[in-house]
């Protein structure tokens, strides 16, 4: 049986959060459909909010530190991704787009990317066209068509965990994420090594 590694960055900073929520919704439906057509699946979450200072220092010493190293290396060695940001002035939240930039830009080449957004109002939606695809497009990555907000009414509680139409686009996403990384060729570890640029001009200096 194939093992899929699929990975989940959630940028919410409480605990619990709907953006921790909404991730966890989006993977459950993925390796739902990953299970019925028979895939062993490797889920690792990666809470951005527990890494915030260890972003905030790479950018002053263009170093990682070794747990962020390690989700950065998570991110992209996986088969899919699911990122989800809560909406900060119209837009990701600042937290979210500082991972991202730390990300070499062809990391991602290929890689299927599920994304979704949380926030306050549904007037914020267009949040995933304007902003959440154009970085992944910059990224190369392969964003499915169905892309998820949930606003805070689509949290019902009458019963059911959300609201009629929110669960029914979870489902869509999860099912179009997980068919397009079943598609996708494994990840081989013979994949041609990424130089670092640095390492480049290094190497043209000792010529």
């Amino acid at each position: 049986m194939q093992t899929l590694k699929l990975v989940a960055v959630s940028a919410g900073l409480s605990s619990p959060s709907s953006t921790r929520l909404l991730t966890d919704r989006l993977l459950q439906a993925a390796r739902y459909r990953l299970a019925e057509q028979e895939y062993a699946v490797d889920v690792q979450v990666v809470e951005l909010r527990d890494l915030a200072v260890d972003i905030a220092n790479n950018f002053v010493t263009g170093f990682p530190s070794g747990r962020l190293q390690d989700a950065i290396d998570a991110v992209t060695d996986a088969d899919g991704v699911i990122a989800v940001t809560p909406v900060f002035t119209a837009s990701y939240s600042g937290l979210f787009k500082s991972f991202f930039d730390l990300i070499d830009p062809a990391a991602l080449t290929g890689t299927p990317v599920l994304i979704g957004a949380t926030g306050g109002t549904a007037r914020h939606s267009l949040v995933l066209d304007h902003a959440l695809r154009p970085l992944f497009a910059y990224l190369r990555a392969l964003v499915v068509p169905t892309a998820v907000y949930a606003a805070s009414e689509d949290w019902g509680t009458g019963g059911d965990e959300y609201t009629e139409g929110l669960p029914t686009r979870i489902t869509r996403a999860g099912n179009e994420f997980a068919d397009t990384v079943a598609a996708r060729p494994a990840r081989r570890a013979e994949d041609d090594e990424v130089v670092p640029f640095e390492k480049q001009l290094a190497d043209l200096r000792l010529d």
